[in-house]
């Protein structure tokens, strides 16, 4: 059996993910998920280009190739609750670059700009399906919501 090459994901570097990185984000995204969220991440970035402040956007890189992403938006307070926090959006790694802490990384560097922004509670939302992602969160201390939230079609009418 052949042996994967090792990569530096773990060394790799962190830095500001810019537009030129869509079309990656874009493939990294579609090998975890199976579909294409392009329209999702075009929009966010238009956002982000627009209101630069309330974005995080990190990539990390294995030389030149980028390897993995995180993005977060800020929320101010939430029904009127005062205080700024975030919305962790997206993270992604390579599939090829897993298991090598390159997600830890990641979302270290989004909190790290967060606690300059005066940021100190960072939300996510996973799908139950998604065990992989929810392993990855209980690892890196993400706790489960003292909330449920529902959801139902809104394209029935209500009886």
């Amino acid at each position: 059996m052949k042996e994967k090459p090792q990569t530096s994901a773990a060394n790799g570097k962190i830095a500001p993910l810019s537009a030129d990185d869509l079309d990656a984000v874009v493939a990294i995204d579609k090998a975890l998920s199976g579909v294409s969220r392009r329209g999702f991440f075009e929009k966010r970035l238009a956002a982000a280009l627009n209101e630069p402040g309330d974005f995080v956007y990190v990539g990390l890189r294995d030389g030149p190739q980028l390897v993995g992403y995180a993005l977060a938006r800020l929320v101010e307070g939430e029904f009127g609750k005062p205080g700024a926090r975030a919305a962790l959006d997206a993270i992604g790694v390579d599939p090829e670059h897993q298991g090598k802490t390159a997600g830890h990384q990641l979302l270290a560097a989004i909190e790290e700009v967060l606690r300059h922004k005066g940021v100190s509670e960072l939300t996510s939302q996973v799908e139950w399906a998604n065990q992989n992602l929810l392993r990855f969160f209980a690892s890196t201390g993400f706790a489960m919501a003292p909330r449920i939230v529902l959801t139902r079609p809104t394209d029935q009418p209500i009886s």
